[in-house]
């Protein structure tokens, strides 16, 4: 389950780097800036997400071993 988590916080950070190339800086609320935008905040989410989930994981795993 660890390995499809870290694949999942993979793929998010490869989706944020190619919406962060989709990115026009001059006009950032332009139709397709909006879109990278929001692309680039919902990799984010799931990033944080996921290392919540990590972190529930390893904080129960030390809470059944005790």
């Amino acid at each position: 389950m660890n390995y499809f988590i870290y694949l999942l916080i993979a793929i998010a950070t490869t989706l944020m780097i190619y919406n962060a190339t989709h990115l026009d800086l001059d006009n950032i609320l332009a139709k397709d800036s909006k879109t990278a935008l929001i692309g680039m905040f919902a990799s984010a989410c799931a990033i944080i997400l996921m290392c919540i989930l990590l972190v529930s994981r390893k904080i129960q795993q030390k809470k059944k071993n005790t």
